[in-house]
């Protein structure tokens, strides 16, 4: 006797598919800091919703519109209740895509930010890479398998064209919760072979995965890591300059997906 099909999966498959064949429509744009999101939100005149679709009490903001064929969703955690800074980190930026993918069912991810460049790998001040892998590096469970859980390895959607046409940096990414980095840390980041170091990929790349929704990763360099001056004075100093270059580089992705598919990028 033939195993019963699992028509779920079946038709979850049929629908990846169909997803992946017609126009970009809906996109979701996830982003952790208001200085890296508000340049966006003006670029695409973009108005801050005033019908919340998140929970009653939640700090997280949506600025929305249309922008050529693409109806554009911002999306940031917002500030902290208590202490009023940006909700950095991993818990904040999985709760809010998760919730932003069920209430809007986005067909594309863009995990747009800022981040911390490695010179030995080649990143400079200012350049922006997109990411062809996220991983964590600090989720340490040396117990096997469990280790591997913990790394959570994932391939970003495939981009060759926009790679190719808009001649943007590549290089893996690696996402811990931390601004600095401890010596396991950095073991860690190099066992990832990582470019550029951030505080939410891995995480949104989680939630994507999870909900089957293809996540691209643009990151621009504030600092270098393995330089000379101190990070925290450095990302500092270069971050508002740098929201402009990553301001720039999303603008150019987002020009170039409009009226594609996901296959087509």
């Amino acid at each position: 006797m033939a195993p019963p099909h699992d028509d779920s999966k079946l038709k979850a498959s049929e629908e990846s598919l169909s997803a992946s064949n017609r126009p970009i429509s809906t996109v979701l744009i996830i982003i952790a800091m208001q200085t890296e999101a508000l340049p966006l939100v003006n670029k695409f005149q973009l108005s801050q919703a005033v019908d919340p679709v998140f929970p009653k009490g939640v700090p997280w903001v949506r600025y929305h519109g249309t922008y050529k064929d693409l109806n554009i969703n911002i999306m940031w955690p917002g500030k902290d209740a208590v202490l009023g800074v940006d909700s950095v980190g991993t818990v904040s930026s999985s709760l809010l895509t998760y919730a932003s993918v069920q209430a809007l069912q986005p067909d594309l991810i863009i995990n747009a930010g800022t981040a911390g460049g490695f010179k030995a790998k080649g990143a400079c001040i200012g350049d922006v890479f997109l990411a062809s892998e996220v991983a964590f590096h600090d989720r340490r469970i040396p117990i096997p398998v469990f280790d591997l859980y913990g790394v959570g390895l994932r391939q970003t959607c495939s981009t060759p064209n926009i790679l190719k046409d808009l001649n943007l940096k590549v290089g893996k990414l690696s996402t811990g919760d931390s601004l600095d980095m401890c010596p396991q840390d950095e073991s860690s980041i190099i066992a990832n072979d990582a470019t550029v170091k951030d505080m939410e990929g891995a995480a949104v790349a989680y939630v994507a995965d999870l909900l089957k929704v293809p996540a691209v990763f643009i990151k621009a360099v504030t600092d270098i890591i393995d330089g000379d001056k101190p990070t925290t004075e450095e990302f500092l100093e270069n971050l508002a300059a740098v929201a402009a270059a990553l301001e720039q580089a999303v603008a150019q992705v987002i020009d170039y997906i409009n009226g594609k598919c996901i296959t087509e990028l």
